[in-house]
């Protein structure tokens, strides 16, 4: 049986909304990275469980779970405290991962209008009175370049991406995986991935 060829199917975008009151953004960017990419692992880098794991419907906790050892194992290489699970904006990140599959779009901004704030806020994340800060990461791939360390390793060679792993000021994420991509045939390919990053003040 002649080898099968990985189709490198993979894009990106980067969000960051602050609030005390009024919601402001920051322009999204969006990146098809193409075959000659960095390597997925540095070297000397602690390795995480699972992050060369290819998604699959039933391994999507393990993929989330090495989805944020890596942002944690990058964060703590900085100095910086370790990002908590936080079940509202996991909610919101499972979300748009499964919106964007479903009605084959790859965006920060829903087709109804809505932004990486405005579903965190239906999750339950933000009250009323309460200062916030949001930050968004999307991504999508197919077969092994839709591994966690693929994935992040991509969102790390980003600018805007890697400024939300490692915001300070980032407290907490959501992460939401879903099997299917948005852009390409056919639709169940590979994964979406969404991570919220956020902290409540």
């Amino acid at each position: 049986m002649a080898p099968v060829r990985s189709r490198l199917l993979v894009a990106l975008a980067a969000l960051i909304c602050v609030a005390l009151t009024v919601p402001a953004l920051a322009p999204a960017r969006a990146a098809k990275v193409n075959a000659k990419r960095a390597p997925a692992k540095k070297a000397g880098a602690t390795t995480c469980a699972n992050e060369n794991l290819v998604p699959t419907a039933k391994n999507l906790p393990q993929i989330k779970a090495a989805i944020l050892c890596l942002n944690n194992r990058d964060r703590a290489a900085k100095g910086l405290p370790a990002l908590k699970e936080n079940a509202k904006l996991a909610k919101a990140a499972i979300a748009h991962s499964s919106d964007m599959v479903e009605n084959r779009y790859f965006a920060h901004d829903a087709p109804d209008g809505s932004h990486s704030w405005d579903r965190a806020k239906r999750a339950g994340y933000m009250r009323p009175g309460q200062g916030w800060m949001v930050g968004e990461n999307i991504a999508w791939g197919t077969d092994v370049n839709a591994t966690p360390a693929e994935i992040h390793q991509m969102w790390m060679n980003s600018a805007p991406h890697r400024a939300n792993i490692l915001r300070r000021s980032f407290k907490e994420i959501g992460i939401g995986v879903v099997i299917g991509n948005p852009q390409v045939s056919p639709a169940d390919a590979g994964a979406t991935f969404t991570a919220d990053f956020g902290v409540r003040r």
